[in-house]
């Protein structure tokens, strides 16, 4: 539908240089009467202010950004909108949200947009509108700083770090139902009593002992040793003259750490003397919280690459070599040129979706740079490589290069035995080795620590080599199929709180040992004993189906609650629909193939199920009750 003019313009939020207004921004969920899963819902409009370019012009100049566009017909202005804000919303990230929908109303068009984060997709809306304006006058519009800003503050989301981003993706695509937890701050995956909860790669699954006891890096040092494992000698220093006796004792060169400490901090390897020593266990206690005391780790320093080895349910999945940050001289720009240079690289953008962090200039960095006889101001001579860093850390800008296929046998046996120990759905295992390639009873090679909590994106993007599926194969440890994260939910546009008591009642006559959940707009109930019911409609069926006991879910949805809220869900298995309006139909429209679908039109009832379709009239004494009720064992 192609807006050319409005009798009485809708000025809500333009100016009175803009074309176009956008206006009643609101926010759904979940599926909702315009999209099937969660968005940003806007009203779209001409202001009349002035007429706007035709569509050509804007997808000519969008296009050079987007050549996608040109793929696209835009017949209307709002599908102009739609179409941009879908690709400028992934964020040159590659972001997983491209649904979008138009529905032309009396004297605007409605637009939703596929959104994850409410207010990025909203600053995203801005944005685009904002350039189309620009378009519209011919003014500069710098993208690229805009998506900047909107990347920062994706990422700044719950949904921004990259473990988090890759499981949610990955559970999408998998159709397991996933929600974020505000007060507990845990991600959910699955309903009711199927459900996990865990926070990036720990899971509630996961033994909080085996957890906390990974990060004493000292006792589990020692526990690692007395099982046999290939540890570096060493021991644990409170004092300085305590860590020279114990780098004396054991030889140089030694690694300086504190017992407590993560991503590298306060990490110096390859210490060579008594000189480096002293700064590296100043460094090691600056790492160190306040509130804990002082531990530092002294032990050999193994010759070798850096590598970590991930192990899921127990089993070897992936493993990485780890370089440190390095730059390549070119003969004429100094290394904080180079630096800089790197850093403006695309694979460098540091956000949820990106190979490569960006490299960051600290302490450290001109600490090694010094040890090298350089500075920042220094230019290198062409094709020489210089490393940054000591330690291979890749939220400092270092590199990962995929070597699942090259690890021998041994070291997966290894690696899968030191897993066994764990009730941990993932184990990073770091170790330094000559040769991953090798077996380590037979070349250098040293567990350096192990991580209950270890970042999976460096296996699924690596920057060099194969990516790994790691989050499938954490996904596939809780859930076979898509089926294996969901309880049955019954979903009624009308029904009262009588009749979900009497269903109740039904269902646990025939299951006494369920736990069932019910909610409509009057009450909410779990095994008929009432609860308190929370203004906010859609909480309440988020309290029902975060109960880790819920074996079944039964639920009213009607006109209001759709159009204020929309659903918290995606997919009913049974879904009644008495008289039904013509927003209440969206719950017809988000089933699964094996969905029973009941309608009642006046007398007339229509069940669907498995592309069989079956009417019928009622009785005049016929409720629609005892046609449902037929229905409910294809649930339960």
């Amino acid at each position: 539908m192609l807006i050319n003019k409005i009798d009485e313009p809708i000025r809500v939020n333009a100016r009175k240089t803009d074309v176009f207004d956008i206006f009643n921004l609101r926010y759904y969920l979940g599926p909702n009467p315009y999209l099937d899963r969660a968005a940003l819902v806007f009203d779209f409009a001409l202001t009349g202010y002035d007429e706007p370019l035709p569509i050509e012009n804007y997808v000519a100049a969008i296009s050079d950004h987007y050549p996608r566009l040109q793929e696209e017909s835009c017949a209307s202005y709002a599908e102009l909108f739609g179409s941009t804000i879908s690709e400028v919303g992934k964020l040159d990230l590659d972001l997983h949200l491209d649904r979008w929908s138009i529905k032309p109303q009396a004297e605007y068009i409605r637009v939703a947009i596929e959104s994850l984060h409410a207010r990025t997709t909203k600053e995203v809306v801005y944005c685009v509108w904002d350039w189309l304006e620009a378009i519209t006058q011919d003014r500069d519009f710098d993208l690229q700083e805009q998506i900047e800003s909107l990347q920062d503050l994706f990422r700044q989301s719950v949904y921004g770090g990259p473990t988090v981003y890759a499981l949610l993706r990955t559970a999408r695509d998998k159709g397991i139902p996933t929600f974020y937890l505000w007060e507990e701050k845990l991600m959910q995956y699955g309903y009711g009593k199927k459900q996990i909860r865990g926070v990036a790669t720990t899971f509630d699954t996961d033994s909080h002992i085996d957890s906390d006891f990974t990060t004493l890096k000292d006792d589990c040092k020692s526990f690692l040793g007395e099982l046999g494992f290939p540890v570096p000698k060493g021991d644990v220093a409170i004092y300085l003259e305590e860590a020279k006796e114990i780098a004396s004792e054991i030889g140089y060169p030694v690694a300086v750490k504190p017992v407590s400490g993560h991503k590298g901090i306060g990490v110096t390897a390859d210490v060579q003397d008594e000189a480096e020593l002293e700064e590296a266990y100043e460094r090691a206690v600056e790492a160190i919280p306040a509130e804990e005391r002082i531990r530092i780790i002294v032990e050999n320093s193994i010759a070798g690459k850096d590598y970590r080895l991930l192990c899921v349910n127990g089993r070897f999945v992936a493993a990485t070599e780890r370089k440190p940050a390095y730059i390549v001289g070119d003969g004429y720009s100094t290394i904080e040129e180079l630096i800089e240079r790197e850093n403006r690289s695309p694979d460098r953008r540091d956000t949820p979706t990106s190979p490569l962090g960006k490299i960051k200039t600290d302490e450290a960095m001109m600490r090694y740079l010094h040890e090298q006889g350089l500075s920042l101001d220094n230019v290198v001579e062409s094709d020489r490589t210089v490393y940054l860093r000591k330690v291979a850390n890749l939220s400092s800008g270092g590199l990962s290069i995929d070597a699942t296929r090259q690890v021998h046998t041994d070291n997966i046996i290894l690696a899968q035995d030191i897993a066994q120990h764990f009730h941990l759905t993932c184990l990073g295992i770091d170790v330094v080795a000559s040769d991953i390639s090798q077996s380590w009873k037979h070349s250098s090679f040293g567990i350096i620590e192990i991580n209950a909590a270890p970042g999976i994106y460096m296996h699924l993007k690596p920057t060099i080599g194969e990516p790994v599926d790691v989050p499938s194969r954490i996904l596939e440890t809780f859930f076979e199929t898509a089926k294996n994260a969901r309880i049955p939910i019954i979903t009624f546009n009308q029904v009262s709180i009588r009749e979900l008591q009497k269903l109740t009642d039904r269902i646990l006559m025939e299951h006494p040992d369920w736990t069932v959940g019910a909610v409509c707009r009057n009450g909410i109930m779990v095994n008929r004993s009432e609860k308190i019911l929370n203004r906010y409609y859609n909480t309440n069926i988020l309290n029902l189906l975060r109960n880790p006991k819920l074996d079944l879910l039964i639920a009213e949805y009607d006109e209001e609650v759709l159009e204020e809220e929309g659903m918290f869900y995606y997919g009913s298995d049974l879904v009644v629909l008495d008289n039904p309006s013509e927003i209440e139909m969206m719950l017809a429209r988000d089933v699964f193939d094996d969905s029973t679908i009941v309608i009642r039109e006046q007398n007339q009832v229509t069940i669907k199920r498995k592309g069989l379709i079956e009417q019928y009239q009622l009785e005049d004494n016929e409720s629609l009750e005892q046609v449902y009720l037929k229905e409910i064992a294809t649930v339960v």
